[in-house]
């Protein structure tokens, strides 16, 4: 098989906090260009991240985060591990999967088959397995990342490509049919489920996705109170919005290290 992928090793780009060894970025790049030999499609970017927690009680203390572009869609990996062998190990084997599967899904949308069967999409895009929470304390929480985009305007279904690719647990969108910012997130009996600022159903362009809709619209608070009140459910996130006026959905989410981030439209920015 050619390899036709226009990205070379020594352009995988490395970043390493300053308590892993520099020597480890050879094998780094060798590990994830080993990937891209074997994919079929143009690679245009890629990089690596690895972090150590500085916390002793953390169980897994080595993240490791890979971003790539392969075909002009985004693939992103995420493991933690005890070692940088092991996350290492997990990452090249995680991001394998991942890329093969945007590749195939990919060359399915262009090559426009037949709509799948009512559960193909929950027995190719199982589940990500997401790293668990450090249990950080309720009052030593803060909410350290904000993050400001235009948010996408999309279908529910083409919102779904992008979350599996991206393995999030939720993507933040504008949704095509019913022009509402939107949350799309695992769970429910087919799932996948949608909640909107205010839900519009019988707007909401699905395409064959299979999907439940929430009747509820997003709750109405401010950044503190969203804070207050994941604290207590303990939930992943929370889709809210904010008590300015502006019909915009906010999404507050627990990162890794048990602190906050926040996600915006782009104009929020305060």
């Amino acid at each position: 098989m050619a390899n036709t992928s226009s990205i070379s090793t020594a352009e995988i780009r490395v970043s390493l906090d300053e308590s892993i060894p520099e020597d480890v970025t050879p094998e780094v790049q060798r590990r994830v260009g080993a990937v891209l030999d074997h994919l079929r499609q143009p690679v245009l970017a890629a990089r690596v991240r690895i972090t150590r927690h500085g916390d002793p009680a953390v169980p897994r203390p080595v993240r490791a985060t890979a971003n790539g572009v392969a075909t002009g869609r985004p693939v992103r990996v995420q493991v933690e591990a005890e070692t940088v062998g092991e996350a290492l190990a997990q990452l090249e084997e995680k991001l394998r999967h991942a890329a093969e599967r945007a590749a195939a899904r990919w060359k399915d949308r262009t090559d426009r088959k037949p709509s799948p069967g009512p559960h193909e999409w929950r027995h190719i895009d199982e589940p990500a397995s997401h790293p668990s929470y450090f249990p950080r304390p309720a009052e030593e929480r803060r909410v350290l990342r904000h993050k400001a985009f235009g948010l996408a305007v999309c279908t529910v279904e083409e919102a779904a490509f992008d979350m599996d690719a991206l393995d999030y647990d939720f993507h933040l969108f504008t949704e095509l049919g019913s022009g509402q910012d939107s949350v799309l997130y695992r769970a429910g009996p087919t799932g996948y489920r949608l909640a909107q600022l205010t839900p519009q159903p019988d707007k909401v362009t699905s395409g064959t996705l299979p999907l439940t809709i929430s009747e509820k619209p997003a709750t109405v608070l401010s950044t503190a109170a969203a804070v207050d009140r994941l604290n207590l459910s303990g939930q992943p996130f929370l889709f809210f919005r904010p008590p300015d006026g502006q019909h915009r959905g906010r999404v507050l989410y627990r990162r890794y290290d048990g602190h906050y981030g926040l996600i915006t439209q782009a104009e929020l920015v305060e």
